[in-house]
């Protein structure tokens, strides 16, 4: 049996009277590719922001390898706004920052390129690097952190070499072509050494080639780094061909999941998309 990396459960975020994310349930195991797909507005990125503690989900729970990391329910004026299909429990809320997330072993990338413009390739995975920094501010203070900062230095070199972006460590990030700086976030988020790696429509904006070097990288990574990667992505090549499962959202709520044959062929899927019944369409 496959070993459990993300449950979501129940997960609702209401905003005021509007629900985007109704009741998700999910998983994600260990050494998969786990895709949530669905038209605009259908909730998928306030979903991710509900697992990486950007947002305090309304409702729900979710786990990590196996153990409780965020937990809420209804809160204050909520409890009579609230309107998601999911049942009202009253928990003891639990609530992380993203960064302590991250150093769980959860990394992201964003829809629109979050980089360090300004810093240099090999400052932005440096950067990265140190949350995983043994140090503190005494040993800052004193600089008697040298050998750390020469292993980040030299494990932030190798990241680079390994994802063929060495020969740009001097480049300015925000000089590089569009495709190079997808391929520099993703390795920014592998060098805080996460176990689940979460990409936010990493093909946004890329052309047919660039979609397909994507589709080969992320592969790559997974099998490099040993990871199970959840990600939203609106390229239908690139998740029928990568994924190993999709969850398809539509207005907040899950219509459907299963492997990509399933989903294709999912009547409630194509009227989703197409806002038409696959009968009538025929």
């Amino acid at each position: 049996m496959a070993k459990n990396v993300l449950h979501m459960e129940q997960i609702t975020m209401q905003f005021e009277g509007v629900v985007a994310v109704n009741g998700l349930t999910l998983d994600v195991n260990e050494g998969e590719i786990v895709a949530l797909i669905g038209p605009n507005g259908a909730g998928k990125t306030t979903a991710f922001n509900c697992v990486t503690g950007i947002y305090e989900p309304t409702l729900g729970e979710v786990s990590f390898q196996g153990k409780t990391i965020l937990r809420n329910c209804p809160q204050g004026k909520m409890k009579k706004l609230y309107a998601g299909d999911a049942p009202m429990v009253e928990v003891k809320p639990l609530i992380q920052t993203p960064d302590a997330i991250t150093k769980m072993g959860i990394a992201r990338t964003f829809q629109n390129i979050r980089l360090f413009g300004n810093l240099s390739v090999f400052e932005n995975v440096l950067i990265a690097k140190h949350m995983r920094a043994k140090q503190n501010i005494f040993s800052a203070a004193l600089r008697l952190n040298y050998k750390e900062e020469q292993r980040m230095r030299r494990e932030a070199m190798e990241l680079l070499e390994q994802q063929n972006l060495a020969h740009l460590k001097d480049e300015i990030a925000s000089s590089l072509p569009y495709g190079l700086q997808r391929r520099l976030e993703i390795a920014r988020a592998l060098a805080t050494e996460p176990s689940l790696l979460l990409l936010d429509e990493p093909a946004a904006g890329m052309n047919p080639q660039e979609t397909l070097e994507l589709t080969q990288f992320i592969a790559q990574i997974r099998q490099d780094y040993h990871l199970s990667v959840f990600m939203i992505e609106h390229h239908m090549d690139l998740v029928m061909e990568i994924s190993d499962r999709i969850y398809v959202l539509d207005f907040g709520r899950l219509i459907a999941q299963g492997t990509p044959d399933e989903i294709q062929n999912n009547d409630r899927v194509i009227e989703a998309y197409l806002g038409v019944t696959h009968d009538a369409e025929n």
